[in-house]
Protein backbone atom coordinates (compact mmCIF):
# COMPACT_ATOMS: atom_id res chain seq x y z
CA UNK A 1 0.00 0.00 0.00
CA UNK A 2 1.24 3.71 -0.17
CA UNK A 3 1.31 6.42 1.80
CA UNK A 4 -2.25 8.06 0.12
CA UNK A 5 -3.59 5.06 0.72
CA UNK A 6 -2.94 4.81 4.02
CA UNK A 7 -4.32 8.04 4.85
CA UNK A 8 -7.56 7.07 3.37
CA UNK A 9 -7.72 3.60 5.57
CA UNK A 10 -6.28 5.25 9.32
CA UNK A 11 -8.57 6.15 11.61
CA UNK A 12 -8.91 9.43 12.80
CA UNK A 13 -7.37 9.80 16.35
CA UNK A 14 -9.62 10.06 19.34
CA UNK A 15 -10.55 13.20 19.99
CA UNK A 16 -8.11 15.27 22.46
CA UNK A 17 -9.47 17.07 25.50
CA UNK A 18 -8.24 20.00 23.56
CA UNK A 19 -11.04 19.43 20.78
CA UNK A 20 -13.93 18.76 23.08
CA UNK A 21 -12.73 22.16 24.64
CA UNK A 22 -12.86 23.35 21.12
CA UNK A 23 -16.70 21.84 20.84
CA UNK A 24 -17.31 23.41 23.80
CA UNK A 25 -16.47 26.87 23.25
CA UNK A 26 -19.01 26.62 20.20
CA UNK A 27 -21.62 25.71 22.01
CA UNK A 28 -20.81 28.85 24.61
CA UNK A 29 -20.51 30.68 21.75
CA UNK A 30 -23.82 29.53 20.03
CA UNK A 31 -25.84 30.21 23.19
CA UNK A 32 -24.30 33.41 23.44
CA UNK A 33 -25.50 33.99 19.32
CA UNK A 34 -29.06 32.68 20.27
CA UNK A 35 -29.13 35.56 23.42
CA UNK A 36 -28.38 38.46 20.74
CA UNK A 37 -30.71 36.77 17.79
CA UNK A 38 -34.02 36.97 20.44
CA UNK A 39 -32.89 40.14 22.32
CA UNK A 40 -30.66 42.44 19.92
CA UNK A 41 -33.83 43.07 17.21
CA UNK A 42 -35.43 44.46 20.31
CA UNK A 43 -33.13 47.61 20.30
CA UNK A 44 -32.32 48.00 17.10
CA UNK A 45 -34.92 46.30 14.82
CA UNK A 46 -33.28 46.69 11.95
CA UNK A 47 -30.91 43.27 12.65
CA UNK A 48 -33.96 41.08 12.84
CA UNK A 49 -32.67 39.19 9.52
CA UNK A 50 -29.00 38.26 11.17
CA UNK A 51 -29.43 34.12 12.22
CA UNK A 52 -25.93 33.77 13.62
CA UNK A 53 -27.88 30.94 15.40
CA UNK A 54 -28.32 29.31 11.94
CA UNK A 55 -24.85 30.45 10.90
CA UNK A 56 -23.33 28.52 13.49
CA UNK A 57 -25.44 25.65 12.84
CA UNK A 58 -23.96 25.16 9.22
CA UNK A 59 -20.17 25.75 10.65
CA UNK A 60 -20.49 23.00 13.05
CA UNK A 61 -22.09 20.97 10.21
CA UNK A 62 -19.50 22.11 7.62
CA UNK A 63 -16.16 21.01 10.28
CA UNK A 64 -17.67 18.40 12.44
CA UNK A 65 -19.03 16.14 9.11
CA UNK A 66 -20.91 13.41 11.61
CA UNK A 67 -24.84 13.75 10.74
CA UNK A 68 -25.92 12.64 14.04
CA UNK A 69 -23.59 14.92 16.18
CA UNK A 70 -24.71 18.12 13.58
CA UNK A 71 -28.28 16.77 14.20
CA UNK A 72 -28.20 16.91 17.51
CA UNK A 73 -26.50 20.54 17.60
CA UNK A 74 -29.08 21.97 15.29
CA UNK A 75 -31.70 21.04 17.51
CA UNK A 76 -30.33 22.44 20.59
CA UNK A 77 -29.80 25.74 18.84
CA UNK A 78 -33.43 25.52 17.19
CA UNK A 79 -35.17 24.95 20.60
CA UNK A 80 -33.10 27.33 22.59
CA UNK A 81 -33.92 29.67 19.82
CA UNK A 82 -37.64 28.50 20.40
CA UNK A 83 -37.36 28.82 24.10
CA UNK A 84 -36.32 32.30 24.37
CA UNK A 85 -38.44 33.85 21.38
CA UNK A 86 -41.99 34.90 22.22
CA UNK A 87 -44.36 31.60 22.16
CA UNK A 88 -46.85 34.20 19.94
CA UNK A 89 -44.38 35.14 17.51
CA UNK A 90 -42.44 31.42 17.02
CA UNK A 91 -44.59 28.11 18.76
CA UNK A 92 -41.51 26.11 20.45
CA UNK A 93 -40.37 23.40 18.02
CA UNK A 94 -40.26 25.19 14.54
CA UNK A 95 -37.23 26.39 15.11
CA UNK A 96 -35.73 23.22 16.42
CA UNK A 97 -37.29 21.13 13.24
CA UNK A 98 -35.49 23.50 10.85
CA UNK A 99 -32.03 23.52 12.30
CA UNK A 100 -31.87 20.09 12.99
CA UNK A 101 -32.70 19.51 8.57
CA UNK A 102 -29.96 22.44 8.42
CA UNK A 103 -27.37 20.70 10.51
CA UNK A 104 -27.91 17.52 9.37
CA UNK A 105 -27.69 18.30 5.29
CA UNK A 106 -24.69 20.68 6.12
CA UNK A 107 -23.07 17.32 7.25
CA UNK A 108 -24.01 15.64 4.52
CA UNK A 109 -22.74 18.04 2.38
CA UNK A 110 -19.51 18.11 4.05
CA UNK A 111 -19.11 14.61 3.89
CA UNK A 112 -18.93 14.77 0.15
CA UNK A 113 -17.40 17.75 -0.90
CA UNK A 114 -14.60 20.10 0.26
CA UNK A 115 -15.87 22.36 1.87
CA UNK A 116 -12.64 24.69 2.97
CA UNK A 117 -13.26 27.01 -0.20
CA UNK A 118 -14.78 30.61 0.81
CA UNK A 119 -16.90 30.56 -1.93
CA UNK A 120 -18.44 27.04 -1.39
CA UNK A 121 -19.05 28.33 2.10
CA UNK A 122 -20.23 31.25 0.62
CA UNK A 123 -23.07 29.59 -1.34
CA UNK A 124 -23.81 27.16 1.12
CA UNK A 125 -24.91 30.10 3.93
CA UNK A 126 -26.87 31.26 1.21
CA UNK A 127 -28.43 28.19 0.21
CA UNK A 128 -29.07 26.92 3.76
CA UNK A 129 -30.75 30.50 4.96
CA UNK A 130 -33.47 30.32 1.67
CA UNK A 131 -33.85 26.70 2.90
CA UNK A 132 -34.02 27.43 6.53
CA UNK A 133 -36.93 30.01 5.55
CA UNK A 134 -38.52 28.16 2.78
CA UNK A 135 -38.97 25.17 6.07
CA UNK A 136 -40.05 27.30 8.48
CA UNK A 137 -42.60 29.01 5.98
CA UNK A 138 -43.80 25.91 4.99
CA UNK A 139 -44.21 24.37 8.36
CA UNK A 140 -46.07 27.62 9.85
CA UNK A 141 -48.74 27.07 7.08
CA UNK A 142 -49.03 23.33 7.16
CA UNK A 143 -48.71 22.18 10.60
CA UNK A 144 -50.43 25.53 12.02
CA UNK A 145 -52.35 26.77 9.36
CA UNK A 146 -51.73 30.41 9.73
CA UNK A 147 -51.71 32.81 6.95
CA UNK A 148 -47.60 33.93 6.87
CA UNK A 149 -46.62 36.26 4.10
CA UNK A 150 -43.97 34.73 2.07
CA UNK A 151 -41.34 37.59 0.40
CA UNK A 152 -38.99 35.77 -1.67
CA UNK A 153 -36.90 39.15 -2.42
CA UNK A 154 -36.83 39.67 1.03
CA UNK A 155 -35.54 36.17 1.66
CA UNK A 156 -33.07 36.52 -1.48
CA UNK A 157 -31.52 39.96 0.22
CA UNK A 158 -31.49 38.14 3.92
CA UNK A 159 -29.63 35.18 2.72
CA UNK A 160 -27.01 37.42 0.66
CA UNK A 161 -26.50 39.65 3.85
CA UNK A 162 -26.43 36.32 6.15
CA UNK A 163 -23.78 35.17 4.07
CA UNK A 164 -22.14 37.92 4.00
CA UNK A 165 -21.64 38.23 7.49
CA UNK A 166 -20.86 34.24 7.36
CA UNK A 167 -17.40 34.49 5.97
CA UNK A 168 -15.88 36.59 8.23
CA UNK A 169 -17.01 34.69 11.41
CA UNK A 170 -15.86 31.14 9.62
CA UNK A 171 -12.72 32.87 9.07
CA UNK A 172 -12.61 33.81 12.49
CA UNK A 173 -13.63 30.41 13.88
CA UNK A 174 -11.23 28.38 11.45
CA UNK A 175 -8.33 30.45 12.91
CA UNK A 176 -9.68 29.98 16.53
CA UNK A 177 -9.35 26.18 15.52
CA UNK A 178 -5.84 26.16 14.11
CA UNK A 179 -4.20 28.11 17.03
CA UNK A 180 -5.98 26.30 19.17
CA UNK A 181 -4.49 22.93 17.49
CA UNK A 182 -1.25 24.38 17.25
CA UNK A 183 -0.98 25.36 21.04
CA UNK A 184 -2.40 21.48 21.83
CA UNK A 185 0.72 20.28 20.04
CA UNK A 186 3.29 22.17 21.43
Amino acid sequence: MNESSDNLLRRRPRDSWFSRFQILGLVVLTLFAIIVKVYLPRIIPSTSWLELPLLLTVYFGLVYPNQIAALLFGAFVGLCEDSLAPANLHPIGMFGITKTLVGYFAASVSMRFNVENAFIRLVLCFFFYLFHALMYWLMRRALLDQNVPFDPQEILIYGALNSAVALPLFLLLDKMKVSGSRSAIL
